[in-house]
C-alpha cells in the first residue's frame, strides 16, 4: 500500500520553507499530492491560478528533482475533507496523511466535519517557528479520533505573510521572483526587479 503525503497550501506566494518541508517529505513517503489552495480561515491576494502556478515551479525548482512530488491541483478545495475524499478516489488502496502546519492545529476542530476527516486520514503536524505545539490541543485532536505525528523537522522560520506585508524577497526562490515580477503581482514588485537585473541567474 502507497504512503502518499496530502499538502494543501495557501501558497500566497509559496517561499523556500515550503519547499524545504516537500523535500523532506519526498524522503518519508512514496508521494507527495501538493496543490494551492483556499484557506477559509484567511484572506488572499493572489489568484488561485497564480498561486498553483508559482507552486509548480517551486516543484520543478528543488534540486536535485524529486519525481515522487506531484502537483494535484485538482484536489484543491477550501474543505479538506472533500480534497481527501476526492484523493481517496483516485487512489484508493493508499494511506493518506494529510500535512498541516503547527500553526493549523488549533484551528483543525473547527474544520467542516472534522471528526469525519480524522477517520479518513493519518494526520503529520510539521512545527513552524512562533507556533508551539500545546499538548492540550493534540490531546483535543486525539480525543476526537485523529491519529496525529509530529515531524521530525521544524520549517524555517520563514512565511508568505513576510513576504505580503514585509516585501522580504529573500525568503523566495529565483523562479517564483521572477514570476512574481514578470505577473506584477503583490505590492513589492518593483523590489524584485533591481534584484533581477542583477543577478546572473535569473531568467528574462
Amino acid at each position: 500500500m502507497a504512503a502518499i503525503a496530502l499538502f494543501g497550501t495557501s501558497a500566497d506566494p509559496p517561499t523556500a520553507g515550503h519547499q524545504q518541508i516537500l523535500n523532506w517529505l519526498s524522503h518519508h513517503f512514496d508521494e507527495v499530492w501538493v496543490w494551492a489552495s483556499d484557506n477559509p480561515f484567511k484572506s488572499h491576494q493572489t489568484l488561485l491560478a497564480h498561486r498553483a502556478a508559482m507552486l509548480r515551479l517551486l516543484i520543478e525548482d528543488i534540486d536535485p528533482p524529486r519525481h515522487n512530488i506531484h502537483l494535484r491541483q485538482e484536489l484543491s478545495s477550501p474543505r479538506a475533507l472533500v480534497t481527501v475524499e476526492q484523493a481517496r478516489q483516485q487512489g484508493a488502496n493508499a494511506e493518506f496523511t494529510l500535512v498541516v502546519g503547527s500553526d493549523l492545529v488549533g484551528q483543525l476542530p473547527r474544520w467542516y466535519r472534522s471528526d469525519e476527516l480524522f477517520r479518513q486520514v493519518n494526520l503529520l503536524v510539521v512545527p513552524r517557528p512562533g507556533y508551539s505545539l500545546e499538548e492540550a490541543n493534540l490531546e483535543g485532536l486525539r480525543d476526537l479520533g485523529a491519529r496525529v505525528a509530529i515531524a521530525d523537522m521544524t520549517g524555517p522560520a520563514v512565511s508568505s505573510t513576510a513576504y505580503r506585508e514585509e516585501g522580504d524577497s529573500h525568503i523566495l526562490t529565483p523562479p517564483i521572483e521572477d514570476y512574481i515580477y514578470r505577473e506584477q503581482l503583490y505590492e513589492w514588485q518593483d523590489a524584485p526587479r533591481k534584484r533581477l537585473l542583477t543577478r546572473p541567474h535569473s531568467r528574462p
